[in-house]
């Protein structure tokens, strides 16, 4: 899945609509006394904090480099990011589960559930009006990949971490009118709680995967094989090349790539020579994949290339 630059617009669309549900939810869960609404209130609370944060990220990535930080602040959406998965967990996650056991031990019943049943409606048009363009976005970047495959290979966490939010938001609204309903129409109050504890283990789930990811981009991911072939192959044609013998790529943020080329030059090319040539291979990588912020060219054999990845990886290149 090619990286794609981050798309505000999924962001703030999910911040409106968060915003608003997190409002609505919080009066009726204030006006009923239901845990599972309470647990949601908390939840759209909890979306709307990561929806900042995210979009802070996006503004703190988009700096230039500086002589503090010569590679940028790329990593900033991908810290920012694990941030969210955290908070999630933590907050949305914990206080759910929290208040969902409270209300097993001491089971009150739904009052009024006309009025949740409202406003879980309504929210539920807010977060699927979100959860549609969030989904519209991954499914133009994931192309011809599945939705897992392109989950693991993405490098923009506000794709998925929109579309995995709105679709635990949905998930947990209808745990919330099930609870409701048990505990006003069936008689079982403890079944609001039950609910409320299950909107918090679906939180839960929901941060680890994103936490997962978002680490995983945090520690240093390459970028997609299809952009170190590019680079191999516009090397390799390049007059003077004996041989490129391979790329180290270091996804910095969804549009910002660092890569590194080895690169054998012919025995009858000078110093003059390799440095006209480097610029040119610069110069056609940017061209063709401008996402490439920084390439390094190393000049190196074949051999001294293949011991040095034996070396560091423990396998034969």
């Amino acid at each position: 899945m090619a990286a794609k630059p981050s798309s505000k617009v999924v962001v703030y669309a999910a911040l409106i609509g968060n915003l608003l549900v997190a409002v609505t939810k919080g009066i009726a869960a204030a006006w009923t006394g239901s845990s599972s609404m309470l647990s949601e209130a908390v939840h759209s609370l909890v979306d709307t904090v990561n929806e900042v944060l995210l979009l802070y990220g996006m503004h703190r990535a988009s700096q230039r480099a500086d002589p503090g930080h010569p590679l940028g602040y790329g990593r900033e959406l991908y810290f920012w990011s694990f941030i969210v998965a955290v908070l999630i967990f933590a907050l949305g996650a914990g206080v759910s589960i929290f208040e969902g056991i409270g209300h097993i031990l001491e089971p009150e019943t739904v009052t009024d559930p006309v009025v949740n049943y409202v406003v879980l409606g309504l929210a539920f048009l807010f977060e699927g009006g979100s959860w549609a363009v969030s989904l519209r976005q991954f499914r133009e970047a994931k192309g011809e990949l599945g939705y897992i495959e392109a989950f693991r290979r993405s490098k923009d966490p506000p794709s998925f971490m929109v579309l995995f939010e709105d679709s635990a938001a949905l998930i947990g609204i209808v745990l919330a009118a099930i609870g409701t309903f048990a505990s006003a129409s069936l008689g079982m109050p403890v079944m609001d709680g039950v609910a409320s504890v299950l909107i918090g283990i679906v939180l839960a789930l929901t941060a680890m995967l994103l936490a997962r990811e978002s680490k995983s981009l945090l520690i240093g991911e390459r970028a997609d094989r299809d952009l170190c072939e590019a680079i191999l192959r516009i090397a390799r044609t390049e007059p003077g090349v004996d041989s490129a013998n391979g790329v180290i790529t270091v996804q910095m943020a969804p549009d910002q790539i660092v890569a590194a080329l080895s690169v054998d030059f012919d025995d009858s090319v000078n110093a003059s020579d390799v440095e006209n040539i480097v610029l040119d291979i610069e110069r056609k990588v940017r061209a063709e994949r401008p996402d490439v912020v920084t390439l390094f060219v190393k000049p190196q054999s074949r051999k001294a290339y293949a011991n040095a990845v034996e070396r560091q990886y423990g396998i034969a290149p």
